[in-house]
């Protein structure tokens, strides 16, 4: 038998920590949609209102939103309604924060497919990325229909040319949420009780970015805290989403840049610690 054989796949444990292995990636990307599947029927296979919840969850949080900020504590929204800007604060939240909270669980909730068959680990978090753009393209329906109504009310609302960013926006989002998702779950992996504080964390976050305030109102009331609100690198993004769509958010192009860096960081960050860990994480698991 000839020793010279041509593979199409060839497993090594020695590789680059920076090899995303794309290849691999797309020669499973069946996988990848079978995965998206799987996420979406299994999660609402034996609820009640099924997808509907994609609709229910945003906007109750944004009427309890618009009850307990905007009326109660008189926060400022830049002149947009109430309703409308805590709704798009909150959906372009919710992509971020399911990016990132089930990404971090990866290995301890796959370790049973893990320890079993070979295919490219990544395949697993891009599942996740990909498969939460479908309940985040939802709530942004509810977010157009609630802009039509306050614009034919006559709400002074209207798109800007930073709507030409909104892909660049959406990719950055997913991309924060992915590497800092690979991180946290390559922590866990060894670490099984710092995933209770992913939950608790992420909603920690969510009060130091401008989903229930905006960034003007930081600079007005609160300078010596800009800092904290302005650094977080989710701020430009959801400030850049209410700019695109409702004509109102502080940010700018160098602004939009930082933040793409410090993005940038965290992924190649986590892909590095996401491709060390996963050549011994079933010793640990």
């Amino acid at each position: 038998m000839s020793d010279n054989q041509d593979w199409d796949i060839e497993i090594s444990a020695e590789h680059s920590l920076l090899d995303l292995k794309l290849k691999d990636v797309w020669h499973y990307r069946d996988l990848l949609i079978l995965l998206v599947r799987r996420d979406f029927v299994s999660f609402y296979k034996q609820t009640i209102f099924g997808p509907l919840w994609f609709f229910i969850q945003p906007l109750f949080t944004t009427i309890i939103f618009n009850f307990v900020f905007g009326n109660l504590a008189g926060i400022s929204t830049d002149g947009i309604p109430g309703p409308l800007f805590y709704l798009a604060g909150i959906t372009a939240w919710n992509y971020f924060a399911d990016c990132l909270t089930k990404t971090s669980s990866v290995f301890t909730a796959n370790a049973g497919i893990f320890g079993k068959v070979y295919f490219p680990r990544l395949v697993v978090p891009l599942s996740i990325v990909v498969s939460n753009l479908i309940r985040f393209a939802v709530q942004l329906l509810l977010f157009f229909v609630m802009f039509a109504y306050y614009r034919i009310n006559g709400a002074d609302i209207h798109f800007t040319w930073y709507v030409l960013l909104f892909p660049v926006i959406v990719i950055l989002m997913a991309l924060l949420g992915l590497g800092m998702g690979m991180i946290i779950s390559s922590m866990t992996n060894k670490y099984r009780d710092l995933s209770f504080l992913v939950t608790f964390g992420v909603q920690l976050m969510m009060y130091i970015t401008t989903v229930i305030y905006p960034l003007s109102e930081v600079k007005h009331k609160y300078p010596k805290y800009e800092w904290l609100v302005a650094y977080n690198p989710i701020t430009p993004l959801i400030e850049a989403f209410r700019k695109a769509f409702l004509g109102s958010g502080t940010v700018s192009l160098p602004y939009l840049g930082e933040s793409a860096f410090i993005i940038i960081a965290v992924l190649l960050l986590g892909v590095v610690i996401f491709n060390k860990v996963e050549r011994t994480f079933i010793d640990t698991v």
